[in-house]
């Protein structure tokens, strides 16, 4: 895919989870690995609704800024994923609704705060997904954390804040960032009862034909 389709592809995926209420006014960030090595992220300050294709962030291999808009202040959120996992090719941070609530429960499981309650969750996210203590937005002392969480992990839950979801390509990033969103709703649902959970042979055949 040349740069200028990923420019659109972003654009449009962007687009969507702004229109089904995924993130709000600027909230979130989006960024997508080059092949020559460099990366796209998302505008400081834009919304995910309005981006101009030829007005996104060009950041080099070091993740200097080097074209477009001044890129977002969470830069280092998605360093620290593509830092971590070397098969990272796009991450994406949202607010949506679901998995922020999620964030915000004093009593969620810090390990795994959303378990294993549908196959396509453990698909689209993977084994677990832990929760990363707060930290105020924009704070560089975030990435460390972020970096030491996302070694075992695709994703991560900021607490108080939202989930940071990384994928193979842009578009596995976005489809596991929709999947954690539902996985959350059904958490929030079911509080409180027994729900049946995916064994840890269940999770583990699914990771070995899927993951």
């Amino acid at each position: 895919m040349t740069e200028a389709e990923t420019r659109a592809l972003l654009v449009s995926l962007a687009g969507s989870l702004y229109a089904r209420g995924f993130s709000v006014g600027s909230a979130g960030n989006i960024s997508v690995r080059l092949e020559d090595g460099g990366y796209l992220i998302t505008p400081t300050n834009s919304c995910l609704g309005r981006l101009e294709a030829a007005r996104i962030s060009r950041l080099d291999a070091a993740f200097a800024h080097i074209g477009g808009d001044k890129p977002s202040k969470e830069v280092f959120m998605h360093r620290a994923f593509y830092t971590a996992r070397a098969e990272a090719g796009a991450v994406v941070h949202l607010h949506s609704t679901m998995a922020t609530a999620v964030a915000c429960l004093a009593d969620a499981d810090a390990d795994n705060p959303i378990p294993p309650l549908t196959p396509y969750f453990v698909m689209r996210v993977g084994r677990r997904m832990p929760l990363v203590p707060y930290y105020r937005p924009g704070d560089p002392a975030m990435e460390p954390a972020i970096a030491a969480a996302a070694a075992d992990a695709r994703a991560v839950l900021l607490a108080n804040h939202g989930p940071v979801v990384s994928g193979r390509t842009l578009t596995d990033a976005v489809y596991a960032a929709e999947e954690l969103e539902e996985a959350a709703k059904l958490a929030l649902l079911l509080r409180g009862a027994s729900p049946r959970l995916l064994t840890g042979a269940q999770v583990a055949d699914l990771l070995a034909t899927f993951g």
